[in-house]
């Protein structure tokens, strides 16, 4: 225990430790004179690599460690949403628009040009419910800055005539896109010349005896050293942390149709259903998400396919899809667009996302660590917010203001093993 009372992390049995909340008033003094030389990251997914890119800009030698591949796990499975159509006022949806933003302006300079699609986003709304949900959240959109258009009747039937009648209201979210999540993680790690390490697992943070630092990370490879440790492991940071408590695996499963060019040809934008923000709970309707929500996503790619989605489950077989989630998906989708209803199903799959108790991700200083951070809990608004938060991450590391303020994602919010009162 330091000065402070505050538990620090422990190099013996991982998970053993208390972990106490601080605050994360900025970096200490050391880390305000000069920048790191060098850093270590776990988890090259989209947040390990878009942070492991930041750093390796500013010359900062980098080891970028997964326990299995780049993007094998939240991000290879991710439905590409680059969005804040279904953000939650407040934190969230800031933090998506700055996402959306840096998406353009890396695809304007070359680093994201052909793997970020622009597109538009319609919500759609097809019961009382829906309509009232919707309503309610596109006046927090308009408020926070966001393009919107609300369609109905012979307006939405002319906007998107392959809609089907049941659709009673739509309100278009402009300025949106879609990303592959592998594919911004090979961009990354190109562009940066980062190798991955693959099959290095880490298994304990190492601590620097009688200080608030971290030496490195042990692994199943050895102990590896560095100026700055950032953990963006989904899951696994659970395991280095003890935060079984705290953070949990969400699944999810979607799924891509055969190609028709024309049926996508004439679908101006993604369609997300009303029952997704009910799902989401980007919302209050009085209710809360059940252990499975079932939302509809319905995104025409640019091969000509169509990726359908999808659900949010705490329970269930993690590795593979069931028949009633996949039936219900589908009947929603020709539902609400009856074209679908003649394409073969190519692919079904699933994936498992990270998410944090109070649904809002973990991104910060490890409390009681100058040197450590973490930047996990995404669930599945990772794709949008990767990039921006390995931008913020590193800004933060560097002594600089970050692009996003981080405070509502404080890890420090979190004390012992529940949430801080």
């Amino acid at each position: 225990m330091n000065k402070q009372g505050r538990h620090l992390v422990s190099t013996v049995e991982p998970g053993r430790h208390q972990y106490w909340g601080t605050t994360n008033k900025g970096p200490p003094e050391h880390m305000q004179s000069r920048h790191p030389t060098s850093a270590i990251v776990v988890g090259s997914g989209i947040v390990g690599a878009a942070t492991a890119y930041f750093l390796a800009k500013r010359g900062i030698a980098v080891r970028l460690i997964d326990a299995t591949a780049p993007a094998a796990e939240a991000t290879g499975a991710a439905d590409g949403a680059v969005s804040v159509a279904s953000k939650r006022p407040g934190p969230m949806m800031r933090a998506a628009l700055k996402g959306v933003a840096l998406y353009g302006q890396l695809a304007d300079e070359g680093l994201f040009a052909g793997a970020f699609k622009r597109r538009s986003t319609y919500i759609v709304a097809s019961s009382e419910e829906e309509c009232a949900v919707l309503e309610a959240h596109a006046t927090a959109l308009a408020g926070a800055g966001v393009r919107i258009e609300t369609l109905t009747g012979a307006n939405l039937t002319s906007r998107f005539a392959v809609l089907s009648p049941e659709a009673r209201m739509a309100v278009e979210v402009h300025g949106e896109g879609h990303a592959i999540g592998y594919q911004i993680v090979h961009r990354l790690l190109s562009a940066s010349g980062i190798c991955v390490e693959r099959g290095t697992r880490a298994e304990r943070l190492l601590q620097d005896v009688g200080a608030e630092r971290l030496t490195g990370i042990a692994t199943n490879r050895g102990n590896l050293s560095a100026d700055v440790v950032v953990l963006a492991a989904g899951n696994g940071s659970a395991d280095l942390l003890g935060l079984s408590a705290v953070l949990t695996p969400r699944k999810g499963q979607l799924l891509v149709t055969e190609r028709a060019p024309a049926l996508n040809a004439s679908m101006p934008g993604a369609i997300m259903s009303g029952r997704y923000l009910l799902s989401k709970g980007s919302q209050k309707a009085g209710h809360s998400a059940p252990a499975r929500g079932l939302g509809l996503v319905i995104d025409p790619l640019v091969t000509g396919q169509f990726l359908i989605g999808g659900t949010r489950e705490d329970f269930g077989d993690r590795q593979s899809n069931d028949i009633d989630a996949i039936t219900r998906i589908l009947t929603d989708a020709v539902t609400l667009i009856p074209g679908l209803a003649s394409l073969r199903l190519l692919r079904s799959f699933a994936g498992v996302r990270t998410a944090v108790v109070d649904g809002l991700p973990l991104v910060g200083r490890i409390p009681g660590m100058q040197n450590g951070f973490i930047a996990t809990g995404f669930e599945g608004d990772g794709i949008c917010l990767g990039p921006i938060t390995g931008k913020s991450i590193v800004q933060t590391i560097c002594g600089e203001t970050p692009d996003i303020d981080l405070s509502p994602f404080d890890p420090a919010r979190f004390s012992s093993w529940g949430v801080a009162a």
